[in-house]
């Protein structure tokens, strides 16, 4: 029995074409996030096509300034009609250049890598668009701050 977990292909939660857009963006604010901040990438995340959140590990709140920065900073990232890419590396070329820990047990040597322009790299198993300018205007709508995590909600427009 084969117990390799194939992650070539996009996940099935994410074959939805309507999610490629909100997908894309995750990987835009997860780069905005480690620049802004110097956290890591979130440390939860629930895409979906209507809203989505996504929780950073942050040392305090970010304030109201911050939050108007994120936004415009994933949005002026989106107008750069930046190519999203796709290239395939083994495990061992991964390693020190991205974070395994969230890589399952079992997955297969190859592994997937997401390139949305210059701007973020990832390893990822999901549906993106081609191109950030079908990602649409990034809107933050609500966010809190507990215990040292920073959820963000946003949606798409």
């Amino acid at each position: 029995m084969n117990t390799n977990i194939e992650i070539n292909k996009p996940s099935p939660k994410f074959q939805d074409v309507s999610i490629a857009p909100m997908h894309t963006c995750e990987h835009i604010i997860n780069r905005t996030m480690v620049n802004l901040f110097g956290c890591g990438r979130a440390v939860s995340a629930h895409i979906e096509r209507k809203k989505s959140k996504l929780d950073f590990a942050l040392s305090q709140a970010p304030s109201e300034d911050d939050i108007a920065r994120i936004e415009a900073t994933v949005n002026e990232v989106i107008a750069r009609h930046l190519p999203v890419t796709t290239e395939f590396i083994t495990q061992e070329e991964a390693t020190g250049r991205f974070d395994m820990k969230r890589l399952p047990e079992g997955a297969s040597e190859t592994v997937r890598v997401v390139h949305v322009g210059d701007y973020d790299e990832c390893l990822c198993i999901g549906q993106h668009v081609e191109n950030t300018s079908e990602i649409g205007t990034f809107k933050i709508i609500s966010h809190d701050f507990n215990d040292g995590i920073f959820r963000m909600r946003f949606k798409l427009v």
